[in-house]
């Protein structure tokens, strides 16, 4: 089965875009793209994974949901442990599934609140940091 070529005008039109702005992230790298002669090509399904539109052919996968009680923690801690955990989080590329993270902090109990819902090898590993960050706190 042969893959779908477009061209940057067609991508442009899929993603809402000016065409000079494909071109852009073509040569940035950050689109991936085929030159043929003095134009670029751009395969469907890699359009698709740019934009984050779903393939149709994924299988359902398990995901984990953990939430997190953290108590006895200042606002400087928390603060500095929700920037660590969502960096952590932002993490892989285009084929890694989303790993979405919430934090919200008492200040009058002074507890911490960390919602996790991912994969539960990625699930798993943001909790291995997360106790390796609070170890250092």
């Amino acid at each position: 089965m042969s893959e779908i070529l477009l061209s940057v005008d067609q991508a442009a039109e899929q993603l809402k875009l000016h065409p000079k702005t494909v071109i852009r992230y073509i040569r940035d790298g950050r689109l991936p793209a085929t030159r043929i002669g003095k134009s670029y090509r751009i395969e469907q399904a890699r359009l698709d994974a740019f934009a984050g539109v779903a393939s149709g052919h994924a299988a359902a996968e398990a995901r984990a949901t953990c939430v997190i009680d953290i108590p006895n923690m200042t606002l400087q801690r928390a603060e500095r442990l929700a920037t660590f955990l969502g960096a952590a989080a932002m993490t892989g590329d285009a084929s890694t599934p989303a790993l979405h993270l919430s934090t919200a902090f008492d200040p009058a109990a002074g507890n911490l609140k960390v919602v996790l819902i991912g994969s539960p090898s990625d699930t798993a590993s943001l909790l291995e940091m997360m106790q390796l960050q609070l170890s250092r706190l």
